[in-house]
């Protein structure tokens, strides 16, 4: 009787949730490989430190990655008396209604941006944990600025 169907069951289910799970683990798994460029992409960017005066405006900035697609941001900058006076996030790290979401620790993209404007740098402390993500809209915030910026001719 040890060989009766009902006593075979328990292995065979154990087996198919074994293979399953191994499905899903090698999922992931490549989409970790698959993303890897475009990580190693955002984590080598270089932020230019402070800005200049600013004219006023509506300006549009953008991170398109070259190797991946996944964290493309795209931000509408709104310039009033020469200071960013509404950073609006178009494409990024919001929800279904455009909101900005919250990252880690009680903290969203919006809490970065805020301190651009009162320290008048890009060179600020990002969300710990999601380092790639606040790069990448701080990024399409330098490219709306450098936008913004009055230059300065030479008399």
């Amino acid at each position: 009787m040890e060989n009766s169907p009902k006593n075979k069951k328990p292995g065979k289910i154990w087996k198919v949730i074994l293979i399953i799970f191994c499905a899903l683990a090698l999922t992931c798994l490549i989409a970790v490989f698959a993303d890897a460029p475009g990580r190693k992409e955002i984590q080598q960017l270089a932020l230019s430190g402070g800005f200049g005066e600013l004219k006023d405006g509506t300006y549009i900035g953008e991170y398109i990655g070259t190797k991946s697609h996944v964290r493309d941001t795209r931000l509408e900058v709104q310039i009033s008396g020469g200071e960013i006076s509404d950073v609006k996030i178009v494409k990024g790290a919001i929800d279904k209604e455009g909101k900005p979401i919250i990252i880690r620790n009680g903290k969203s993209v919006q809490d970065i941006f805020n301190e651009v404007k009162s320290k008048r740098t890009l060179q600020v402390d990002v969300i710990s944990g999601a380092t790639i993500t606040s790069k990448a809209h701080l990024k399409a915030l330098e490219n709306a600025l450098e936008q913004a910026m009055v230059k300065q001719t030479d008399n």
